[in-house]
């Protein structure tokens, strides 16, 4: 069991360490999804910040091109707490591009920075979720855990994956997005933008408890009668169908992933099995309530992969309570579900 609740697949922590000191220890690079046009109205600027989230960036880049926020875009949303690298498009139709020297900022009092390393033209709006996934870079400081053991838990997550959770960021300080998202259901009203949030919340805990029965019972990395597959990086499903030599190949290949619901209206796609699992893990008042909040404002049923495997695995040891390590993940996945399995990160 992890600091927060969840049950693990590698059973007892190997370490414990701290994170974010500085914000170099947070670094996250978002890996492109397409070239840019280079003609067209929109900016598309590739930018590094510090000690900055998405949010506040976007307010920056619209204050300096005199344009509305609506007019930046942006693929994903990263922590304050970084040092991040992502696109922004900005809408600057029929005019010339502001000098890109007016953007960039490095404040040492604050240790707040900005800077901009490219700048093209794109013919659209950058939309929310064009991105390949994300790169990442994190140190971890002050480790207390045996370097054999650490590393072996890190082999076994390069090899086997790990359980897909979403991460607490989803849920808010001290997980109050879920009470607010049962507020809502209750009659609650919410801004739009929140509202885009508390669903979330709502279904990522009620993936979460489905994932958590599959890891205690050993099963979210193998299928189950009833199962419903997910094409590795892509959110294609198919299924169910018998378990034959074939998709145990593609399972052992990473080709495919077992899966739970993001719930919504209409039956889980899921049987047999897996279907008993799934509705055993969401009984209960408080999941009863979540779901049928997510029915009523129409969410239709999909699926989310139980399993994540990192790429382009690497880790050093920069001094001897130094752990250095770098990983690749999709779009969706969070750094933080690699770093539970490890231990107790903070």
């Amino acid at each position: 069991m992890s600091d927060d609740g969840l049950p693990r697949a590698y059973g007892a922590p190997v370490l414990r360490a701290r994170i974010r000191q500085v914000p170099e220890d947070f670094i996250v690079e978002e890996i492109d999804a397409f070239e840019a046009s280079g003609a067209g109205e929109h900016l598309l600027l590739t930018i590094e910040k510090r000690g900055m989230n998405t949010v506040f960036a976007a307010r920056r880049i619209a204050q300096w091109a005199g344009v509305p926020e609506s007019a930046v875009g942006y693929a994903g949303l990263k922590d304050r707490h970084a040092l991040t690298r992502q696109r922004f498009s900005v809408q600057l139709p029929g005019r010339g591009d502001p000098p890109l020297d007016a953007l960039a900022f490095d404040d040492a009092a604050s240790g707040e920075a900005l800077h901009v390393l490219g700048a093209v033209r794109h013919a659209r709006k950058l939309p929310r979720g064009a991105l390949a996934g994300n790169r990442f870079e994190l140190t971890l400081r002050e480790v207390a855990g045996e370097h054999a053991a650490i590393e072996a838990r890190l082999q076994a997550i390069r090899d086997r994956g790990l359980p897909n959770y979403f991460g607490e960021q989803r849920f808010g300080r001290d997980g109050g997005n879920l009470a607010r998202a049962l507020a809502m259901f209750a009659g609650r009203r919410v801004r739009r933008e929140e509202r885009s949030m508390l669903l979330s919340a709502a279904r990522s805990e009620l993936f979460n408890r489905v994932l958590a029965r599959r890891v205690d019972d050993g099963s979210w990395d193998r299928g189950l009668d009833g199962e419903v597959w997910m094409l590795d990086g892509s959110r294609s499903v198919f299924g169910p169908q018998p378990f034959d030599d074939e998709l145990a190949a593609r399972l052992a290949a990473f080709d495919i992933h077992p899966t739970a619901p993001l719930w919504g209206r209409g039956q889980p796609r899921s049987t047999g099995e897996a279907l008993a699992l799934e509705l055993a893990a969401l009984d209960g008042d408080t999941a009863q309530r979540l779901r049928a909040g997510l029915e009523a404002v129409g969410l239709k049923q999909e699926r989310r992969a139980t399993r994540l495997r990192p790429s382009e695995p690497g880790w050093d040891w920069p001094d001897v309570d130094v752990l250095r390590l770098r990983f690749a993940l999709l779009p969706g996945a969070y750094a933080t579900s690699v770093l539970a399995e490890l231990g107790s990160v903070f």
